[in-house]
């Protein structure tokens, strides 16, 4: 692959819509996966996007099925659907014809094409390489929301996010790999994103993991004030439970230097309410039925069975966030002093 032509968003939410509305405001090539209302509103007008510095309407190319997309060899996937509907998503994607530049074609799409797999969690990697050739993970610290269809709201100013991108899994080419992650850089930077390449992409996912295990009482409490010794407590144990499983994890001094660069701030969004949650808050908001919560504190939980360790505060907050998806609950759903009787912390 020479330098890419277009990045092709698979599940389009909050952020495959925000980084391609940003990226195709920049002239980039983009087009954004996704479906239902959402996926009609952008294809008539536009992904609106809305930042505390500006609010634009961006045109951008939308497809709903593999067969409206005609990949090519210069496409790179960027998996941003959530992971409970990630194997699905590649499994419909995978198996897409790509074709090379004179429209032969060449291949499947999971044997040829790069995938960035940039999902909350440590688990999108294992599925994707499952079903995919070379695939790299993305850490990504860029908060949005998506609440309203063909809306997505953009916190970061003037920087958008930091995103923290390497090869997972073994690569037979290290030198075409780097090309390929200086090529992001180049088109992504203008638009906002700061890219760093890293070996140790993973150590990033791990310690962007602990801080994620708060989404779930984002989720329940709605305002999470007053309940900061909850979210001590889930962070404290996926510290323990990640240590004592060697895992790699970024430290804590690095990681707040790492994305705290010069430029990027989280500010109030002109006419939106202050209080946004995180893509947990947002599934409870929009009454999705599902929750990514399984891969995030029960991530932490499953770490734990495996050493033989207790998890109980992220092993309870996975089945209490489980449940209140399942039964279409919104945030708010239980205060705190219930959560805490529930999670055996009084």
């Amino acid at each position: 692959m020479d330098h890419p032509s277009r990045y092709v968003f698979l599940g389009a939410g909050a952020i495959g819509s925000a980084l391609g509305g940003l990226l195709a405001r920049q002239g980039r090539e983009v087009l954004l996966v996704a479906r239902g209302e959402h996926a009609r509103v952008m294809a008539d007008r536009g992904v609106t996007l809305r930042c505390p510095d500006l609010t634009e309407t961006v045109a951008v190319p939308v497809a709903t099925a593999p067969d409206e997309a005609h990949l090519t060899v210069d496409d790179v996937l960027v998996l941003t659907a959530k992971t409970p509907q990630a194997a699905d998503v590649l499994d419909t994607w995978g198996d897409a014809p790509v074709h090379d530049r004179d429209g032969i074609e060449v291949g499947r799409a999971a044997d040829v094409l790069p995938v960035l797999v940039a999902l909350n969690g440590v688990a999108g990697e294992e599925i994707a390489l499952r079903r995919a050739e070379r695939v790299f993970a993305v850490c990504v610290w860029c908060p949005t929301v998506l609440l309203e269809p063909g809306e997505v709201i953009v916190r970061g100013a003037p920087l958008r996010g930091v995103f923290h991108l390497g090869r997972y899994g073994h690569s037979p080419d290290p030198a075409a790999d780097s090309s390929l992650l200086a090529s992001i850089a180049t088109d992504w930077e203008p638009a906002g994103c700061l890219v760093r390449p890293t070996d140790a992409v993973m150590g990033w996912k791990y310690r962007k993991l602990i801080a994620n295990t708060g989404n779930a009482l984002e989720a329940l409490l709605g305002d999470t004030t007053g309940a900061e010794d909850i979210t001590t407590a889930a962070r404290a144990e996926a510290e323990e439970v990640l240590g004592a499983a060697d895992l790699p994890v970024v430290g804590k001094e690095e990681a707040r230097a790492g994305w705290e660069p010069e430029g990027l701030e989280f500010l109030p969004v002109p006419g939106e309410p202050a209080q946004l949650g995180g893509s947990s808050w947002q599934s409870l908001m929009r009454g999705t039925g599902s929750i990514e919560s399984d891969y995030l504190n029960g991530e932490i939980a499953l770490t734990a069975r495996r050493i033989g360790r207790p998890a109980p505060v992220n092993a309870g907050l996975t089945a209490l966030a489980r449940r209140a998806a399942r039964e279409g609950l919104r945030p708010g759903s239980i205060t705190a002093d219930e959560l805490r009787r529930a999670l055996g912390l009084e």
